[in-house]
């Protein structure tokens, strides 16, 4: 195995893991298994079914065509030689050497049966019966079975059974001599019993076969519905972990009011500065209660404009200049606090403006959480650059920093919701951990995408791209 394939082949088994040990998935898998089961053994039974009775349909079509043409043969051969009702003549036997009358044996010789092509129909297991008008049997010809019973009329076709429980199938017809007047019946038969073999063995290969190809869905079924499973899984766990950090996030302030509301409940008498403390810090958290709500709503919204059509996007929204949008935002941040101690610069790399399609607004929060989170994290004396370039049809905005770095591992998760590489920093340094995760929403939702390197110690760099629009000038 692979380097490159270890990484994956630990995480599907520790979710396969994972899954195992939740209960919901089990019994879900177990129902989605079992449901692909019994819709793939009820494909395959009447699939089976059917090709049997085709292939029953097929024979029996081919046996009775068979029939039928040797009855047409001796009926077309034998009518021109009778003459008396109910009687052979000896011209017969020129048709049917081996033909045996009545209360006579016969002994068939093996050069006799050689000179005439009946012998092939003898070896099949045919016979043929000869009848006068009254059913009295005149002669035989072939190896008649015992116990068959005897029902003449013209074109009757019957199935048989012998007393061994064989079956037969055979053909009465009306002989007529040559005076055309009714001279008897003759019946022509042949033996099932190949057929009725080639289909028990059908049948016994059939039903032999199908508890293993269920053996084979089943265990089929399991592992694809496992597979199925596995990323509505990592959605389940990602919403889990989303609830919680949630939760998480919503307890601080919540908390935090609850407190200030109990420890001022519980002062008897507040002097006005002590009231406006309390209620300056009820707004404070209150505050980071909206912001946080915005900012949930402003990603579910953003997911949402997402999955919309490219075209639809474009259609519905104006253009945007980067230069003057770019500007902006270093002018606005440049005059906070944070960044008075660094250097916080702009570099327009294209003279020409570069338009592009979207909402004024969003661009302006992703580029704004970029370089404040560049600020946030760059020791004083260091530098943020806003760099705007062009590439092809897409606008590149690179905010660089030299700031702290970050860790290839924790590069991976940085656009995750709630996600802070520095997980005991104070909220003073770190928010909720949504910044990043809208900005790239944004980006997105724009038909672009976003970028980041870093290295510990040496500042990171995070490039985002977007698709331009072409302007008449």
């Amino acid at each position: 195995m692979t380097n490159s394939l270890k990484p994956f082949t630990a995480w599907a088994i520790g979710l396969t893991t994972l899954m195992h040990r939740n209960k919901l998935f089990n019994q879900t898998r177990f129902q989605l298994a079992g449901w692909y089961a019994m819709v793939m053994g009820s494909i395959l039974g009447l699939t089976g079914f059917t090709t049997y009775q085709m292939v029953a349909h097929s024979h029996w079509d081919a046996v009775h065509q068979e029939l039928q043409s040797i009855s047409g043969t001796l009926h077309d051969s034998l009518e021109p030689k009778l003459k008396q009702p109910g009687r052979l003549e000896v011209s017969v036997q020129t048709v049917l050497p081996n033909l045996c009358l009545a209360k006579q044996h016969c002994s068939i010789l093996s050069e006799e049966l050689g000179r005439h092509t009946l012998n092939a129909f003898q070896q099949s297991g045919y016979y043929i019966r000869f009848f006068d008008q009254q059913g009295t049997l005149l002669a035989t010809a072939g190896q008649v079975p015992r116990g068959l019973s005897v029902e003449l009329a013209d074109h009757l076709l019957q199935t048989l059974q012998d007393q061994e429980g064989d079956r037969y199938q055979q053909l009465s017809l009306l002989l007529k001599n040559e005076g055309g007047q009714p001279w008897g019946y003759m019946q022509v038969g042949r033996s099932l019993k190949e057929f009725d073999d080639h289909l028990s063995f059908l049948r016994v290969t059939m039903l032999a076969g199908l508890p293993v190809a269920m053996l084979l869905v089943a265990v089929t079924s399991w592992s694809l519905a496992g597979l199925a499973m596995k990323p509505i899984y990592r959605s389940y766990e990602k919403m889990q972990q989303f609830t919680a950090d949630a939760a998480h996030e919503l307890r601080t302030p919540l908390a935090a009011i609850r407190a200030i509301v109990e420890s001022t409940r519980d002062e008897s008498l507040l002097t006005e500065a002590e009231a406006k403390a309390a209620l300056a810090g009820v707004e404070r958290q209150n505050q980071r209660l909206v912001q946080l709500t915005q900012d949930l709503l402003l990603l579910s919204r953003l997911e949402v404009s997402t999955e919309t059509s490219s075209q639809q996007t474009a259609k519905s929204q104006p253009s945007c200049c980067l230069n003057d949008l770019i500007l902006d935002v270093v002018e606005s941040l440049s005059v906070l606090e944070i960044a008075a101690p660094l250097q916080l610069t702009t570099q327009l790399q294209t003279k020409a403006p570069l338009y592009v399609t979207g909402d004024e607004n969003q661009l302006v929060r992703l580029f704004a959480n970029l370089v404040a989170n560049a600020l946030q994290y760059t020791p004083e004396g260091g530098k943020v650059t806003v760099t705007l370039a062009q590439d092809d049809q897409h606008a590149l905005v690179q905010v660089q920093d030299t700031g702290i770095g970050i860790a290839a591992a924790d590069q991976a998760h940085l656009f995750d919701r709630f996600y802070r590489v520095s997980r005991d920093r104070s909220r003073h340094t770190g928010g909720a951990g949504l910044g990043l995760a809208i900005a790239k929403a944004i980006a997105q939702s724009h038909r672009g995408s976003i970028q980041v390197e870093s290295k510990l110690g040496k500042g990171s760099s995070f490039t985002v791209r977007l698709p331009l629009i072409q302007r008449l000038q």
